[in-house]
Protein backbone atom coordinates (compact mmCIF):
# COMPACT_ATOMS: atom_id res chain seq x y z
CA UNK A 1 0.00 0.00 0.00
CA UNK A 2 1.19 3.51 -0.85
CA UNK A 3 0.63 6.09 1.89
CA UNK A 4 0.01 9.22 -0.18
CA UNK A 5 -0.06 12.65 1.45
CA UNK A 6 -2.14 15.28 -0.33
CA UNK A 7 -1.68 19.07 -0.24
CA UNK A 8 -3.54 21.53 -2.43
CA UNK A 9 -4.73 25.04 -3.17
CA UNK A 10 -8.37 25.83 -2.52
CA UNK A 11 -8.43 28.64 -5.08
CA UNK A 12 -8.87 26.36 -8.09
CA UNK A 13 -12.46 25.88 -9.28
CA UNK A 14 -11.81 22.32 -10.46
CA UNK A 15 -10.46 21.19 -7.08
CA UNK A 16 -13.69 19.41 -5.90
CA UNK A 17 -13.83 17.45 -9.16
CA UNK A 18 -10.14 16.50 -8.86
CA UNK A 19 -10.56 15.36 -5.25
CA UNK A 20 -13.62 13.31 -6.20
CA UNK A 21 -11.56 11.51 -8.86
CA UNK A 22 -8.72 10.99 -6.41
CA UNK A 23 -10.97 9.48 -3.74
CA UNK A 24 -12.60 7.22 -6.31
CA UNK A 25 -9.42 5.87 -7.87
CA UNK A 26 -7.16 5.56 -4.80
CA UNK A 27 -8.69 2.39 -3.24
CA UNK A 28 -8.48 0.54 -6.56
CA UNK A 29 -4.76 1.34 -6.77
CA UNK A 30 -4.06 0.36 -3.14
CA UNK A 31 -3.36 3.99 -2.21
CA UNK A 32 -4.13 5.19 1.31
CA UNK A 33 -4.78 8.93 1.18
CA UNK A 34 -3.83 11.41 3.90
CA UNK A 35 -5.33 14.87 3.22
CA UNK A 36 -4.23 18.15 4.74
CA UNK A 37 -7.04 19.94 6.58
CA UNK A 38 -7.95 22.29 3.71
CA UNK A 39 -8.34 19.37 1.32
CA UNK A 40 -10.47 17.43 3.83
CA UNK A 41 -12.75 20.46 4.15
CA UNK A 42 -13.33 20.50 0.39
CA UNK A 43 -13.61 16.72 0.01
CA UNK A 44 -15.77 16.25 3.09
CA UNK A 45 -13.92 13.04 3.95
CA UNK A 46 -10.47 11.45 4.13
CA UNK A 47 -7.84 10.63 6.74
CA UNK A 48 -5.81 13.59 8.07
CA UNK A 49 -2.27 14.23 6.86
CA UNK A 50 0.25 13.15 9.48
CA UNK A 51 3.97 13.84 9.82
CA UNK A 52 6.37 13.58 6.85
CA UNK A 53 7.65 10.21 8.08
CA UNK A 54 4.11 8.81 7.91
CA UNK A 55 3.82 9.02 4.11
CA UNK A 56 5.52 7.25 1.20
CA UNK A 57 4.83 9.95 -1.41
CA UNK A 58 3.31 13.42 -1.69
CA UNK A 59 0.64 14.60 -4.14
CA UNK A 60 0.39 18.32 -4.85
CA UNK A 61 -2.85 19.72 -6.32
CA UNK A 62 -2.34 23.22 -7.72
CA UNK A 63 0.58 25.02 -9.32
CA UNK A 64 4.28 25.40 -8.64
CA UNK A 65 3.63 27.36 -5.45
CA UNK A 66 1.60 24.51 -3.98
CA UNK A 67 4.34 22.03 -4.84
CA UNK A 68 6.98 24.24 -3.21
CA UNK A 69 4.87 24.43 -0.06
CA UNK A 70 4.58 20.64 -0.09
CA UNK A 71 8.36 20.29 -0.36
CA UNK A 72 8.81 22.49 2.72
CA UNK A 73 6.32 20.28 4.57
CA UNK A 74 8.55 17.27 3.83
CA UNK A 75 11.44 19.07 5.59
CA UNK A 76 14.09 17.08 3.75
CA UNK A 77 12.35 13.68 3.79
CA UNK A 78 13.07 11.90 0.50
CA UNK A 79 9.78 10.73 -0.97
CA UNK A 80 8.53 11.20 -4.56
CA UNK A 81 6.54 14.40 -5.14
CA UNK A 82 3.81 14.11 -7.78
CA UNK A 83 2.53 17.50 -8.90
CA UNK A 84 -0.87 17.85 -10.59
CA UNK A 85 -1.17 21.19 -12.37
CA UNK A 86 -4.52 22.94 -11.90
CA UNK A 87 -3.21 26.37 -12.89
CA UNK A 88 -1.41 27.90 -15.86
CA UNK A 89 2.37 27.46 -15.83
CA UNK A 90 2.99 24.43 -13.61
CA UNK A 91 6.65 24.14 -14.56
CA UNK A 92 7.46 21.80 -11.68
CA UNK A 93 4.33 19.67 -11.88
CA UNK A 94 4.16 16.20 -13.44
CA UNK A 95 0.88 16.35 -15.40
CA UNK A 96 -2.33 18.34 -15.74
CA UNK A 97 -5.53 17.87 -13.78
CA UNK A 98 -7.12 16.28 -16.85
CA UNK A 99 -4.49 13.53 -16.67
CA UNK A 100 -4.85 12.90 -12.93
CA UNK A 101 -6.29 9.41 -13.17
CA UNK A 102 -3.80 8.27 -15.80
CA UNK A 103 -0.97 9.81 -13.84
CA UNK A 104 -2.02 8.07 -10.62
CA UNK A 105 -2.21 4.73 -12.40
CA UNK A 106 1.27 5.15 -13.85
CA UNK A 107 2.62 6.24 -10.48
CA UNK A 108 1.06 3.28 -8.65
CA UNK A 109 2.52 0.93 -11.29
CA UNK A 110 6.00 2.42 -10.85
CA UNK A 111 6.00 3.80 -14.40
CA UNK A 112 7.79 7.03 -13.56
CA UNK A 113 11.19 8.59 -12.91
CA UNK A 114 12.08 10.34 -9.66
CA UNK A 115 14.36 13.23 -10.62
CA UNK A 116 16.72 14.18 -7.81
CA UNK A 117 16.72 17.98 -7.56
CA UNK A 118 19.34 19.86 -5.56
CA UNK A 119 17.82 21.81 -2.65
CA UNK A 120 19.19 24.51 -0.36
CA UNK A 121 19.52 24.86 3.39
CA UNK A 122 19.65 28.43 4.68
CA UNK A 123 20.13 29.97 8.08
CA UNK A 124 19.87 33.56 9.24
CA UNK A 125 22.48 34.24 11.91
CA UNK A 126 22.35 37.11 14.39
CA UNK A 127 25.28 39.32 15.33
CA UNK A 128 26.74 36.61 17.58
CA UNK A 129 26.57 33.94 14.88
CA UNK A 130 23.62 32.09 16.42
CA UNK A 131 20.96 30.97 13.87
CA UNK A 132 17.55 32.55 14.54
CA UNK A 133 15.83 31.09 11.46
CA UNK A 134 16.41 28.01 9.30
CA UNK A 135 14.79 27.11 5.98
CA UNK A 136 14.75 24.40 3.30
CA UNK A 137 14.23 25.61 -0.29
CA UNK A 138 13.81 23.99 -3.68
CA UNK A 139 13.88 27.18 -5.80
CA UNK A 140 15.69 30.05 -4.13
CA UNK A 141 16.65 32.17 -1.16
CA UNK A 142 16.37 35.92 -1.80
CA UNK A 143 17.76 38.81 0.25
CA UNK A 144 16.13 42.01 -0.98
CA UNK A 145 15.12 45.50 0.05
CA UNK A 146 11.70 46.30 1.39
CA UNK A 147 9.72 49.40 0.52
CA UNK A 148 12.47 52.02 0.35
CA UNK A 149 13.76 53.37 -2.99
CA UNK A 150 17.53 53.05 -2.66
CA UNK A 151 20.14 50.43 -3.40
CA UNK A 152 21.74 48.23 -0.79
CA UNK A 153 25.38 47.14 -0.62
CA UNK A 154 25.82 43.43 -0.01
CA UNK A 155 29.04 41.53 0.65
CA UNK A 156 28.84 38.04 -0.87
CA UNK A 157 31.42 35.34 -0.12
CA UNK A 158 31.86 31.65 -0.96
CA UNK A 159 33.66 29.22 1.35
CA UNK A 160 35.08 32.15 3.29
CA UNK A 161 36.42 34.06 0.25
CA UNK A 162 34.81 37.32 -0.78
CA UNK A 163 33.27 37.16 -4.26
CA UNK A 164 32.04 40.71 -4.68
CA UNK A 165 30.32 43.69 -3.11
CA UNK A 166 27.05 44.22 -4.91
CA UNK A 167 25.24 47.54 -5.17
CA UNK A 168 21.81 46.27 -6.12
CA UNK A 169 18.21 45.81 -5.05
CA UNK A 170 19.13 42.42 -3.61
CA UNK A 171 20.58 39.04 -4.47
CA UNK A 172 19.05 35.68 -5.42
CA UNK A 173 20.70 32.40 -4.44
CA UNK A 174 19.04 29.74 -6.56
CA UNK A 175 19.14 26.06 -7.45
CA UNK A 176 19.09 24.76 -11.05
CA UNK A 177 15.37 24.08 -10.49
CA UNK A 178 14.95 27.72 -9.43
CA UNK A 179 16.90 28.99 -12.44
CA UNK A 180 13.61 29.28 -14.36
CA UNK A 181 11.91 31.23 -11.55
CA UNK A 182 12.87 34.65 -10.07
CA UNK A 183 16.51 34.25 -11.11
CA UNK A 184 15.50 34.01 -14.78
CA UNK A 185 13.45 37.21 -14.63
CA UNK A 186 16.44 38.96 -13.01
CA UNK A 187 18.70 37.97 -15.92
CA UNK A 188 20.14 34.73 -14.60
CA UNK A 189 20.96 31.69 -16.76
CA UNK A 190 18.78 28.64 -17.30
CA UNK A 191 20.57 25.63 -15.79
CA UNK A 192 19.51 22.07 -16.59
CA UNK A 193 18.42 20.44 -13.30
CA UNK A 194 20.89 17.55 -13.51
CA UNK A 195 23.81 20.03 -13.38
CA UNK A 196 24.35 20.34 -9.63
CA UNK A 197 25.29 23.94 -8.94
CA UNK A 198 24.28 27.04 -7.00
CA UNK A 199 23.44 30.31 -8.77
CA UNK A 200 24.01 33.85 -7.52
CA UNK A 201 21.98 36.45 -9.41
CA UNK A 202 22.04 40.13 -8.38
CA UNK A 203 18.73 41.98 -8.63
CA UNK A 204 18.92 45.19 -10.69
CA UNK A 205 22.67 45.74 -10.09
CA UNK A 206 23.89 49.31 -10.42
CA UNK A 207 26.93 48.48 -12.55
CA UNK A 208 27.14 46.73 -15.91
CA UNK A 209 30.19 44.77 -14.71
CA UNK A 210 28.04 42.76 -12.28
CA UNK A 211 26.93 39.44 -13.73
CA UNK A 212 25.22 36.27 -12.49
CA UNK A 213 27.54 33.56 -11.23
CA UNK A 214 27.31 29.76 -11.21
CA UNK A 215 29.13 28.07 -8.31
CA UNK A 216 29.98 24.48 -7.46
CA UNK A 217 27.39 22.65 -5.33
CA UNK A 218 29.96 22.45 -2.51
CA UNK A 219 29.92 26.23 -2.02
CA UNK A 220 28.79 27.71 1.27
CA UNK A 221 27.57 31.22 0.52
CA UNK A 222 27.48 34.01 3.08
CA UNK A 223 25.73 37.35 2.51
CA UNK A 224 26.14 40.39 4.76
CA UNK A 225 25.07 44.00 4.41
CA UNK A 226 27.93 46.50 4.14
CA UNK A 227 26.04 49.34 5.85
CA UNK A 228 23.17 49.44 8.32
CA UNK A 229 20.27 47.91 6.39
CA UNK A 230 16.73 49.18 6.65
CA UNK A 231 13.75 47.07 5.69
CA UNK A 232 15.76 44.19 4.23
CA UNK A 233 13.88 40.91 3.86
CA UNK A 234 14.77 37.26 3.37
CA UNK A 235 12.26 35.35 1.20
CA UNK A 236 12.28 31.58 0.72
CA UNK A 237 10.78 30.12 -2.48
CA UNK A 238 8.77 33.34 -2.78
CA UNK A 239 6.48 32.28 0.06
CA UNK A 240 7.96 32.58 3.56
CA UNK A 241 10.72 34.56 5.21
CA UNK A 242 11.64 37.20 7.76
CA UNK A 243 13.40 40.55 8.22
CA UNK A 244 17.18 40.99 7.98
CA UNK A 245 18.71 43.30 10.58
CA UNK A 246 22.05 45.07 10.96
CA UNK A 247 24.91 42.74 11.87
CA UNK A 248 23.12 39.62 10.65
CA UNK A 249 24.37 37.15 8.03
CA UNK A 250 22.57 34.85 5.62
CA UNK A 251 24.28 31.47 5.09
CA UNK A 252 23.20 29.18 2.24
CA UNK A 253 24.52 25.77 1.22
CA UNK A 254 23.42 22.58 -0.47
CA UNK A 255 20.86 20.59 1.50
CA UNK A 256 21.82 17.15 2.75
CA UNK A 257 19.18 15.42 0.62
CA UNK A 258 17.69 16.24 -2.81
CA UNK A 259 13.99 16.63 -3.57
CA UNK A 260 12.52 13.82 -5.69
CA UNK A 261 10.24 15.20 -8.43
CA UNK A 262 8.10 12.70 -10.36
CA UNK A 263 8.48 12.72 -14.13
CA UNK A 264 6.75 10.40 -16.58
CA UNK A 265 8.73 8.91 -19.49
CA UNK A 266 8.53 11.11 -22.58
CA UNK A 267 8.12 14.40 -20.69
CA UNK A 268 11.64 15.83 -21.03
CA UNK A 269 13.04 19.01 -19.49
CA UNK A 270 13.52 20.74 -22.84
CA UNK A 271 10.03 19.81 -23.95
CA UNK A 272 8.72 21.62 -20.88
CA UNK A 273 10.96 24.62 -21.60
CA UNK A 274 9.51 24.92 -25.09
CA UNK A 275 5.94 24.47 -23.88
CA UNK A 276 6.04 26.60 -20.74
CA UNK A 277 8.39 29.39 -21.81
CA UNK A 278 7.49 29.50 -25.49
CA UNK A 279 11.02 28.75 -26.68
CA UNK A 280 11.37 28.35 -30.42
CA UNK A 281 7.83 29.49 -31.18
CA UNK A 282 7.16 32.04 -33.87
CA UNK A 283 6.06 35.49 -32.75
CA UNK A 284 2.36 36.13 -33.07
CA UNK A 285 1.22 38.47 -35.85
Amino acid sequence: MIRLGVVGHRGYTRLPEVLHTLLRVAPELDIALQLESKMRDVAGEGAPLGAPQDIDALLSLGGDGTLLRGVRFLAGRQVPVLGINLGRLGFLTSCSGLDLEAGLRRFAAGDYLAEARLALDASLRDGTGVPRHRWHALNDIVLHKGGFARVVRLIVSSNGEEIARYSADGVIIATPTGSTAYSLSAGGPVVEPSVDSILITPISPHTLATRPLVLAPTATIMVRAEDNPQELLVTVDGQVGTTFAAGEALEVSRAGHPVLIVRFPGATYFTRLRQKLGWGSRPQA
